[in-house]
């Protein structure tokens, strides 16, 4: 089978086309239509644009993790791959981060916790930049991932909103969003932690690097 997949193409070029490739490139076209989905529902649009929004976000969740499952059984781990993989993830939920703030979902205190994710998730991207150019690897840490699973929750909670609210017994209030906001606030938490780890990580190389 892999010999039909792959004669008569290049390598690198096979392993560029992969289905982990594609299942990436995917998360990333499932942005504007997320977006869209909140944006048009905030000008006054049906609240099932709501939960069309949820549904496309969980698919995209779910690739993240196809992607690195097929790339490890089927040995399609490519450096296209290593490096457009955390390039969707950030793409994703800094898009969403954004658009619920600009819809009011996250709002008032609340935004702090999306500035504090967005912040480090600035800082951590800059700090690889530098250290691969040092051929220094960053490795990512369980309680980041933990970190990068709660962000997620948060994200779909907030993402369905009001529409989440409306369909939860009335006793509970605003249940969804609330919940939402909790998990985006333990996930700004984890963020500080994790992003001070990577930060000492870094500085400790930058500092060997300036003394030799």
């Amino acid at each position: 089978m892999n010999i039909a997949t792959t004669q008569g193409q290049p390598k690198g070029q096979t392993k560029t086309l992969s289905l982990p490739n594609i299942l990436t490139c995917a998360r990333i076209l499932a942005i504007p239509v997320v977006i869209g989905c909140i944006f048009m529902q905030s000008k006054e649009g049906p609240l099932w644009l709501r939960w069309v929004a949820v549904a496309i976000f969980i698919a995209a969740g779910v690739t993240d993790y196809l992607d690195g499952y097929y790339a490890r059984i089927w040995n399609q781990q490519s450096a296209f791959g290593r490096m457009l993989d955390p390039i969707a993830d950030k793409l994703l939920v800094a898009s969403c981060l954004l658009v619920l703030a600009a819809d009011g979902t996250i709002n008032n205190w609340s935004l702090w916790a999306a500035v504090v994710i967005m912040c480090r998730e600035i800082l951590v991207s800059g700090l690889r930049e530098y250290l691969a150019a040092l051929r220094v690897s960053v490795p990512v840490t369980k309680l980041a991932k933990w970190k990068t699973t709660i962000q997620l929750v948060a994200i779909g909670f907030l993402l369905a909103g009001e529409a989440g609210d409306q369909v939860a017994p009335a006793s509970l209030g605003p249940i969804v969003s609330l919940t939402g906001i909790v998990l985006l606030w333990m996930s700004a938490i984890f963020t500080i932690y994790t992003g001070w780890d990577y930060f000492r990580a870094g500085i400790h190389h930058l500092i060997k690097e300036d003394e030799g």
